[in-house]
């Protein structure tokens, strides 16, 4: 079943052209309601402007919702404003080019998509389910989020170093590396993943791995991630570019 939902949507996400409207979605987006009475379309807006925070799971109402959001064209469209503005800031940004300039790049839904993963086990409406996913993590199968990989490879050209900052724990490490460069990030500075005894929240964690970035002498030129936890935290770089997500909550 992976393997059959990897082909098809590693075929999908690198297609050029995204259909207009997908099966999951019903005919009215107005049928679809979260408990409080906003509608899924608003309740995706507050997850994605971190006003909504702290949710276990999408609500019951919007997975259709939240499955034709990603896998339609609108997804990709959104991740491509993120990364247009994202080359635009690289290009310009005045590089001091002593190999210490760097962009962090968070890894699930930013550099690598879980989405058939997520396409085989619902769209967020169950509680997380650490097995299940490791055991899709040690396949080292996801594909590459098109977007990313295109703002990943203009940071090369840039002369820009990438370092990969994730929650995954240090046990899943060949396995991230190894789906890295098959889905295309094949180089990088550093990997950076959670040690399986740290307690902290992706906040803090991350946001002491880039201080001790800073104090190595790095200067964070730019910060890409699908969680506001990918990003917020002292020290954040010179400019955070966050990805759309409206399928899990990470604190």
């Amino acid at each position: 079943m992976f393997h059959l939902l990897h082909v098809l949507l590693v075929s999908y996400l690198v297609a050029c052209n995204a259909l207009d409207r997908h099966f999951l979605r019903p005919i009215s987006d107005s049928d679809l309601h979260p408990a409080d009475g906003v509608s899924c379309e608003s309740w995706q807006f507050g997850v994605e402007t971190n006003n909504v925070r702290d949710w276990k799971h999408v609500p019951n109402a919007c997975e259709d919702y939240i499955g034709h959001y990603m896998l339609g064209g609108h997804y990709r469209s959104d991740s491509a404003v993120v990364v247009t503005e994202a080359i635009k800031f690289a290009e310009a940004f005045e590089l001091v080019g002593d190999g210490k300039d760097v962009w962090i790049f968070d890894v699930d839904e930013t550099t690598l998509s879980n989405l058939p993963y997520y396409a085989a086990n619902g769209f967020g409406v169950e509680p997380y389910n650490s097995t299940a996913f490791n055991e899709w993590v040690n396949q080292s199968a996801a594909p590459a989020l098109p977007e990313s990989l295109k703002l990943y490879k203009k940071l090369l050209s840039l002369e820009i170093k990438v370092i990969f900052l994730t929650g995954r724990r240090e046990p899943t490490r060949e396995a991230t590396s190894t789906n890295l460069q098959s889905a295309g990030f094949h180089t990088w500075e550093k990997l950076l993943l959670k040690g399986v005894d740290v307690k902290t929240n992706s906040l803090v964690f991350k946001s002491g791995e880039r201080k001790k970035l800073v104090e190595q002498g790095y200067r964070i030129v730019g910060n890409t991630g699908d969680q506001w936890s990918d990003l917020l935290g002292s020290p954040e770089g010179n400019r955070t570019f966050k990805l759309p997500d409206p399928m899990y909550y990470v604190a």
